[in-house]
């Protein structure tokens, strides 16, 4: 593992929960791990209900796009976490793998995705405890207003 360990978050169309995901592990690791997601077939746009519950507690990930999964992402990552995505991820030894199982935000209202959104906030603070990392100060309740921070 490098200085800064990396981690890539994987669905089918990175618009949901993948985005999420990455949003989150960036605010709460505060530059300490480097964060990518994609999926292995990428919607055209980030879906609107995961972008509106995200709002909601103030992490804006209105701007992200959604990206094609390559093997080379995959091959750069530490950690990678897929949510949905089968057997369409590429396996490379040496790399840690975790499936989240997690409801699909695709489709639904917004009362669906505002659990879906925590159950993804739950599980990346495990990942950075598991990881040894601390949150970010001032991230110990995500339902402050917070602000995504882009490098």
């Amino acid at each position: 593992m490098s200085s800064v360990p990396s981690v890539l978050f994987v669905c089918v169309h990175n618009a949901g929960r993948s985005q999420m995901a990455a949003a989150f592990l960036t605010h709460l690791a505060a530059g300490r791990v480097e964060v990518r997601s994609a999926g292995s077939e990428p919607a055209d746009q980030v879906n609107p209900t995961a972008v509106a519950a995200m709002a909601e507690i103030g992490i804006d990930i209105s701007t992200e796009i959604p990206k094609v999964l390559t093997a080379d992402a995959v091959e750069s990552s530490d950690v990678v976490i897929t949510m949905g995505c089968g057997d369409t991820c590429p396996f490379f030894p040496g790399k840690r793998y975790l499936d989240w199982e997690l409801d699909d935000p695709a489709g639904q209202g917004i009362e669906a995705v505002r659990p879906i959104r925590d159950e993804i906030e739950h599980c990346v603070r495990t990942l950075l405890e598991d990881m040894g990392i601390p949150f970010a100060s001032g991230s110990s309740d995500s339902r402050r207003p917070v602000r995504k921070s882009r490098p």
